[in-house]
């Protein structure tokens, strides 16, 4: 196991760059909104120190980058994102959340597919999984984009335990589908 060193990297429109606590302001702005935390595992934050809080334990995470989504034409930050390798499974998961005024622009799919593409030229990554709530079909379509394909269903609860999901879980293996 080891902590990753978190570059920064970037789309077309997006830089990805560590998330700091010094973000947690900007990031409360989407945390805290209960549209976006809704099918979360996490619960919407009440308040910026609630995300400051968190994010003071993001240089902790093991296997895992975390990155903000910064949108280039106006160097808002608009979202977060992850890859964790599951070294139990041998292969890479990731997730997202982004602004609600972001939603359905793209946003998401190019940060999740340059996500992915980091860890194939830095780790040769070719085993992902991803799931999302099944209530929330925009995320699954995301996921889709990405190349992964749905492989059945699956269940995650939130971190406080208050709430639990039924989840649609997807797979990419070697590039190609099992």
């Amino acid at each position: 196991m080891s902590i990753f060193i978190i570059p920064t990297i970037e789309t077309e429109r997006l830089i990805l760059r560590p998330i700091t606590v010094e973000d947690a302001e900007a990031a409360f702005e989407w945390i805290g909104d209960e549209r976006v935390a809704k099918y979360m595992i996490y619960s919407t934050h009440e308040s910026p120190d609630v995300t400051r809080q968190w994010l003071s334990t993001l240089d902790k995470l093991e296997n895992e980058y975390t990155w903000c989504f910064v949108r280039k034409s106006d160097g808002k930050l608009i979202g977060s994102g992850g890859i964790r390798y599951r070294t139990d499974e041998k292969r890479w998961s990731f997730g997202y959340n982004i602004r609600y005024d972001c939603w359905n622009m793209g946003y998401t799919t190019e940060a999740a597919l340059r996500m992915m593409d980091y860890v194939r030229e830095k780790h040769g990554a070719e085993d992902f999984v991803a799931e999302h709530a099944a209530d929330n079909p925009a995320s699954g379509r995301v996921i889709e984009k990405c190349g992964l394909h749905f492989v059945g269903y699956g269940e995650y609860t939130s971190f406080d335990g208050k709430k639990t999901f039924r989840s649609k879980v997807y797979e990419l293996n070697g590039g190609k589908e099992k």
